[in-house]
């Protein structure tokens, strides 16, 4: 999921469990929204991705450290960097592997944090901030074009076959870049390698199960999910649109946190203002009076421009599966970006939504860092959940092969 908009100040925001009860006044900026928490459930700090694309990895090491709490362990920060490194690395080899016509870019998949916590382990982020290129926050822009000329410049094969050493080279490159990766390191007085310090966590990775909901393969089958950053191929659980909701308002309900891959491109995303919605579009029958007569004086781009001209909670688009599939297919929806749904919350009126933590930082920003996203924004334009299967319904398990 590689996120679009990239550069933002790092902070951080613990969220608690609350019940609803009266609504706040609405934040300055917040275009005339009164949110009121319903469900939070337990979560890190927000943390800045900054100028790389590593959204996924974000948001799916922020889950992990969640699954830690809800297991009732301590709150833990992990290495998203290590995590990155060994993506990096096993994406370099399929690339060469596949004569470079597979993707290698910095984006990646919700399947990949559980991927390397199963296969490499997890470092703590004190042992592995990953930034040994002089710079204070994270910018991927000229490692990644460094690694890709690399890589483009060995899949030539200009001895004719591959030398023994182009992976070392590779490695010298993310050790100059990243620094290089401790064998062991010390957490409070004992020593671990990557793999006893993951196994020391009390979670299980495995358990984290990706879930999608498109038309053009069965429901209740699995298939890959065709997008450049699901560099592994791996298969999804395809679920009807109203399920993948069920299953993220049975996981909060339950206490877990859920990464979530959507298109963030959408005028009605605004993130500065804390929110995400996608208003119905307008017409004469819908209007009346003196706001008729302003909309139908307006130019076609001036009607497209207006839709997104709100002050409090508008009529939303009523989505259907074959509105959906139909924003996919066009790409319309887009693969941008992985954040984690940490809740649910309504608005002044009882509209409700789901809350979600960035990876952009908090500084400045309305929510510190978190902002809601109103239920038709997330049904037309999910990508996948990353989800525990304990927090999926039993009859959707059921049907879906996970029980």
């Amino acid at each position: 999921m590689t996120n679009r908009v990239l550069s933002m100040v790092a902070c951080a925001a613990v969220a608690v469990s609350m019940t609803a009860q009266t609504a706040p006044a609405a934040k300055q900026d917040s275009l005339g929204f009164k949110f009121t928490d319903v469900k939070i459930n337990p979560t890190n700090s927000v943390k800045n991705q900054a100028s790389s694309g590593t959204c996924w990895c974000f948001s799916g090491t922020s889950q992990l450290e969640d699954e830690i709490l809800h297991k009732g362990g301590p709150s833990v920060d992990l290495s998203e960097m290590f995590t990155v490194r060994k993506v990096y690395e096993d994406k370099a080899d399929r690339y060469i592997r596949l004569g470079g016509t597979g993707n290698f870019s910095q984006g990646g998949a919700i399947t990949d944090v559980p991927y390397v916590f199963v296969t490499y382990g997890a470092i703590p982020e004190s042992a592995y901030p990953g930034l040994a290129y002089g710079e204070d926050s994270h910018m991927h822009g000229e490692l990644e074009a460094v690694m890709k000329a690399y890589l483009n410049a060995v899949k030539g094969r200009p001895n004719r076959r591959l030398s023994t050493a182009w992976k070392q080279g590779l490695e010298g490159i993310l050790d100059a870049y990243l620094g290089k990766v401790p064998e062991t390191f010390v957490v409070d007085g004992k020593t671990y390698t990557p793999k006893t310090y993951a196994e020391s966590l009390g979670i299980d990775a495995t358990e984290i199960v990706p879930f999608t909901s498109f038309t053009h393969h069965p429901f209740y089958t699995k298939f890959p999910i065709e997008v450049a950053d699901n560099w592994m191929w791996e298969d999804y659980y395809n679920v009807p649109m109203d399920e993948l909701k069920a299953i993220v308002d049975n996981a909060i309900n339950k206490g877990y946190t859920i990464e979530w891959a959507a298109d963030v491109s959408e005028p009605g995303f605004k993130w500065r203002n804390g929110l995400a919605v996608i208003p119905a579009e307008k017409d004469e029958a819908t209007l009346e009076g003196t706001e008729l007569s302003r909309w139908v004086a307006l130019t076609p781009a001036e009607r497209a421009r207006d839709r997104y001209n709100f002050n409090g909670p508008v009529k939303e688009i009523d989505v259907t599966q074959d509105m959906r599939q139909t924003m996919f297919d066009r790409m319309e929806t887009t693969d941008d970006h992985g954040m984690v749904i940490v809740g649910s919350a309504v608005d002044q009126k009882g509209n409700p939504y789901y809350k979600v933590k960035n990876s952009w930082g908090a500084d400045g920003h309305i929510y510190d860092g978190y902002f809601y996203v109103s239920v038709p924004y997330f049904l037309a334009k999910t990508l996948s959940i990353g989800v525990n299967k304990n927090g999926v319904p039993a009859d959707i398990a059921k049907k879906s092969g996970l029980k």
